[in-house]
């Protein structure tokens, strides 16, 4: 297995060490390498993660952007289309790049109405979408077909943007649309019931790396703009700038650094409580 590569998937290793084999009791003192954790709570780690950089590309990237001048499409990949990628299409950027790593971690974004009918949920994915709109709760299942469990979350109207672009599109099929509904799901999928802490970072280093290619992939498309914004440490709500790869990770590695190492530590204590207390 290839070690973390980053600085944000190291610090979280470094921690989980030092917790696991410097500070903890002696009943934590086992090999952290083969300790196995439910693929569920990792996800909704991992879900925790996917959240925080959708809030921050919306609002301080789409949101601001569009009042400084800067625009977005759905079809920005396009040769004639001098624009950026709305929320939907970075998450779909987020997920091609997951296609391509080697740690079977699937992301997929549908909905009962989407503008995409690509993105239309149907069978197992819709029954349970129907029940995760009724509570608000994420589903937990197992897809026979593809043999991989399924991680389902709300995917929420968190901002203006989402609720205007949707409501004032031509192929949406629902333009009335308010901030907080759920406009979708965001659905994870995984082979195995359980991994090692090794793969919980793989999977999370994964991601992270996704979300670097993703904005990176719409650094590039800037440079064919006639007019493109500046490419600095300053954001769009400062004027028509926009940050670096590297200043956008940055900023994502600062909201999501300490939740997500609190989060796998509680995880691995747990996992050891109910270890020690099965007797194994």
């Amino acid at each position: 297995m290839d070690k973390p590569k980053n600085i944000f998937t190291m610090l979280i290793f470094i921690m989980l060490i030092v917790y696991l084999f410097v500070t903890a009791p002696a009943p934590l003192q086992t090999d952290l390498a083969g300790r196995k954790v439910e693929t569920k709570k990792v996800l909704e780690i991992i879900n925790a993660i996917n959240s925080q950089v959708r809030n921050l590309y919306t609002k301080n990237i789409v949101g601001a952007g569009k009042k400084s001048g800067l625009r977005f499409n759905e079809d920005w990949q396009e040769e004639d289309v001098f624009a950026g990628p709305l929320p939907a299409q970075f998450l779909r950027e987020t997920s091609r790049s997951l296609e391509k790593n080697n740690v079977q971690l699937g992301l997929y974004l549908g909905s009962d109405y989407p503008i995409n009918t690509a993105n239309l949920f149907s069978g197992k994915q819709r029954d349970f979408f129907k029940q995760l709109k009724t509570t608000g709760e994420p589903k937990f299942f197992y897809v026979e077909d593809i043999e991989r469990y399924g991680y389902m979350f709300a995917d929420k109207a968190i901002a203006k943007p989402c609720v205007s672009c949707h409501n004032k599109h031509d192929d949406s099929p629902k333009k009335d649309w308010r901030i907080d509904d759920i406009m979708g799901a965001t659905t994870w999928t995984y082979p195995d019931e359980f991994i090692t802490l090794e793969i919980a970072l793989e999977l999370i280093s994964a991601l992270r790396s996704s979300v670097n290619n993703a904005y990176a992939a719409y650094i590039d498309k800037i440079k064919q703009f006639k007019n493109p914004p500046a490419l600095s440490s300053r954001w769009p709500k400062e004027g028509f700038y926009l940050p670096s790869v590297a200043h956008f990770m940055e900023e994502v590695d600062r909201r999501i650094a300490v939740e997500t190492m609190q989060s796998l530590l509680l995880v691995a204590s747990h996992e050891e409580k109910v270890k020690t207390s099965s007797g194994e």
